[in-house]
């Protein structure tokens, strides 16, 4: 008697099941369609996405004389571990669109349209429908369109229950409103756009400083937070898009609205000064702007010094403008106005050597 000849391998038996990630592509078309606007060409499900510009560049958005597309990509980082930990992962697709569409802002562009990759050890149509409801939340406040995107079975690269997420977003500009911080002088004030928390970036130490050294837990309610660690870690991040969008409907002329920076990994030294012209320095005065309890409580828990905070984490401001003395209090009620609480926190002035790099001092 011959033995039993093995059952042939199939892809489902390795990990992957195209069945689901079929299953997962129909819900998700769905759920995109409702940021759509009239220049989105065809659905989720093609090869790629249609965007039209249209002939002389009239978007719904405005018409545009001398358009340049902007274009960003960014992830979330391991605020995902805090996700798997709470089986949690409706507001991550938020965070996936703030990271890229708040670096598009900045330039001054408009965000036209978003795309996301969600690569996981299996394929979990439950979570993949969390996952891109975030996302979708996301191109609603920012007003950006959900493209496509591409979700991938990956066994033998994450572990299961895991995933990771990139994000890619694209957005117009006139060549003429590029916001580049050329028009920066001495004398000119750093208006601060206040942060929800974390937003996406330092969590390694956050996780080390509160979980590891502090044995604080996810469910617990911390007095500080008002409410649980968890709920505190998965606050998404900001999306400033349309209060930008309102200031630069305001102030278009580039001498007014001069510089943005949108503050993430670095913090506050390591981002203003990439707006900057060479041989400017800008003081950022403490206490001018409310600090959230969470950063206080992670310095606590982890015996940080002041300047590792700074570099590691945005301290509760999520995104600077730079302008003249004259208009900051105008703006600054534009952005409130806008739902984007704001203060006045530091000044530009002359470096000691004209060609010196631009920086940032905290006092």
């Amino acid at each position: 008697m011959s033995a039993k000849k093995p059952k042939g391998l199939t892809y489902k038996d390795a990990g992957v099941d195209i069945h689901a990630g079929d299953a997962i592509a129909e819900n998700i078309g769905g759920m995109a369609k409702s940021t759509y606007g009239p220049e989105v060409m065809g659905g989720v499900g093609g090869f790629a996405g249609l965007f039209n510009l249209g002939g002389e560049v009239k978007l719904f958005r405005g018409g545009y004389k001398d358009p340049v597309l902007v274009a960003c990509t960014d992830g979330v980082g391991t605020k995902l571990k805090i996700a798997f930990m709470m089986g949690k992962h409706d507001t991550v697709g938020i965070d996936l669109v703030a990271m890229s569409v708040n670096d598009l802002v900045v330039q001054g562009a408009q965000p036209l349209f978003f795309l996301d990759y969600i690569g996981m050890a299996k394929k979990d149509p439950r979570v993949c429908e969390q996952l891109v409801k975030g996302v979708v939340e996301g191109c609603h406040q920012s007003r950006c369109s959900l493209l496509g995107g591409e979700t991938a079975s990956l066994p033998d690269l994450y572990a299961p229950g895991e995933y990771d997420l990139a994000g890619f977003c694209v957005g117009v500009v006139e060549k003429a409103k590029i916001v580049d911080g050329g028009k920066v002088t001495p004398g000119d004030v750093v208006i601060g756009i206040h942060s929800t928390g974390l937003h996406s970036n330092g969590y390694s130490l956050a996780r080390k400083a509160l979980l590891e050294r502090a044995g604080l837990k996810l469910d617990g309610h911390v007095a500080e937070l008002g409410r649980t660690l968890g709920e505190e870690l998965l606050e998404p991040t900001k999306i400033y898009a349309d209060a930008v969008r309102d200031v630069l409907a305001h102030y278009t002329v580039k001498e007014i609205v001069k510089a943005l920076a949108n503050i993430t990994g670095s913090g506050l030294p390591g981002n203003i000064p990439r707006t900057l012209p060479a041989g400017h320095v800008v003081r950022i005065r403490k206490g001018t702007w409310p600090v959230p309890p969470i950063f206080d409580l992670i310095q606590k828990a982890g015996e940080v010094e002041d300047a590792e905070m700074y570099d590691t984490f945005n301290m509760g401001i999520g995104m600077t403008l730079v302008c003249p003395e004259f208009n900051a209090n105008a703006i600054v009620k534009t952005l409130q106005d806008g739902g984007c609480k704001a203060s006045i926190i530091g000044a530009v002035e002359a470096a000691p050597d004209p060609g010196e790099e631009a920086s940032v001092t905290i006092e």
